[in-house]
């Protein structure tokens, strides 16, 4: 019997509609074709952290990127098609625009323009849980957003006219940015505030030797600790999984320390985010010893070591001693040659007893040689745990019997 009208219910999906985008990138003088491409890759991983999906991907060789339009007038017009014809909602270009830049670029493409710092902002403020990492990610935001304002009040620019048009638009920005500035004061000095806690905590912590995990994103850090500690951190196959800076109290054999997962770093990490990000980061700066979470499965991984280098130089921790420690062995790929192939041996054909002696030689040669040689292991399978602890136990130890003498006789 068919239903009346009244007995009829609608159903609507409460399910988020991902936003369509198209990604950009120059590839400038000095960069090869292959590291922009990787670069762009990240970024489509950034979206899909975002809740966004990649259409297609569009790279553009130039001396320098253009400062009106950041692409060329003909490649500006090839995007505007594209996006037209996929009819994208978005896009996202792979470096951090001008604010004349996003101004230009949205007029061209009738769309939202995004850069490469705004989607980082953007995840980093939907990953945020604890009161401190939502102050730092607001006063980041507020940063990046206060020298853009005239493009976000373009409705009310004085140029456009007409009446009771004229004038209010400067008002409104400088009245705006004026807000702006004091919630940046405001967020500043809430930050010193977390800042002397954590300060406090740290010095309550002092009598247990700290060990930092650091490494790029989504390499497997929050896993490993989770597996050292037998803690319950959250831990995800995407980008900046983890934001809040999580201790534990770890014990192995009958040497307790302390171990912290921190944040991952990132390929052209947004300034302003280390900046606020300082009172978390001070758990690396003040760590006795590094644990650097490599990703070996990933193509890209040595520019990743070095852009986490980068990072720890800023913050002024790269003369920590630290244990390199090469994760996800289980998930490393190669292309075998054939007995008959006369090209030249590249990378993507290494296995990884290759890998290993070449990183063995590399590490053993350098003149800032880290403590030990690099690890390979698995947090996912476990595979090279054991020796893992082992490392981590031997090096805490001689961290504690220099620091305390007379207590050697207990371990």
């Amino acid at each position: 019997m068919p239903k009346r009208p009244s007995q009829e219910r609608n159903t609507f999906s409460t399910a988020e509609v991902p936003e369509k985008a198209i990604l950009v990138a120059v590839c400038p003088a000095g960069v090869t074709m292959e590291r922009t491409e990787e670069n762009l890759a990240e970024l489509a991983f950034l979206l899909d952290t975002a809740g966004g999906v990649c259409l297609k991907k569009v790279i553009q060789r130039l001396e320098r990127p253009d400062t009106r339009t950041y692409i060329g007038s003909g490649k500006l017009e090839e995007v505007r098609e594209y996006r037209q014809a996929l009819d994208a909602d978005l896009m996202v270009f792979d470096d951090e625009l001008s604010p004349a830049q996003l101004r230009n670029l949205e007029k061209e493409m009738d769309c939202r323009v995004l850069d490469r710092t705004t989607l980082i902002l953007d995840i980093f403020a939907k990953r945020a849980r604890t009161s401190i990492a939502k102050t730092q990610v607001e006063l980041a935001q507020l940063q990046y957003m206060l020298p853009r304002l005239t493009r976000l009040w373009t409705h009310l620019e004085r140029q456009r006219g007409g009446i009771g048009m004229r004038g209010p638009g400067e008002t409104q920005i400088e009245t705006d940015r004026r807000l702006i500035k004091e919630r940046i004061a405001q967020l500043k000095v809430l930050l010193e505030k977390f800042d002397t806690q954590k300060t406090l905590q740290r010095k309550n912590r002092e009598s247990l030797v700290r060990v930092a995990l650091v490494g790029y994103t989504n390499v497997g850090k929050s896993t490993l600790m989770n597996l050292l500690a037998k803690s319950d951190v959250f831990a995800e196959n995407k980008l900046f999984a983890t934001l809040d800076t999580t201790v534990r109290k770890v014990v192995i054999g009958n040497l307790p320390f302390l171990l912290t997962d921190t944040v991952g770093f990132i390929r052209k990490l947004p300034h302003g985010l280390v900046e606020s990000f300082k009172s978390t980061l001070d758990e690396v700066v003040e760590a006795d010893l590094l644990i650097h979470v490599v990703d070996i499965s990933h193509p890209d991984h040595e520019e990743q070591i070095a852009a986490v280098g980068r990072t720890l130089a800023e913050i002024g921790a790269a003369d920590k001693p630290t244990i390199l420690v090469f994760n996800k062995v289980d998930a490393y790929t190669y292309i075998e040659k054939e007995a008959d192939d006369l090209t030249p041996m590249t990378r993507a054909n290494w296995t990884l007893d290759m890998l290993r002696d070449s990183w063995m030689a590399k590490i053993s040669a350098a003149p800032n040689a880290p403590l030990v040689p690099p690890l390979f292991i698995s947090a996912a399978t476990r595979t090279g745990i054991d020796t893992l602890r082992d490392v981590i136990y031997e090096e805490v130890r001689r961290i504690h019997a220099v620091r305390y003498p007379y207590n050697n006789f207990l371990y």
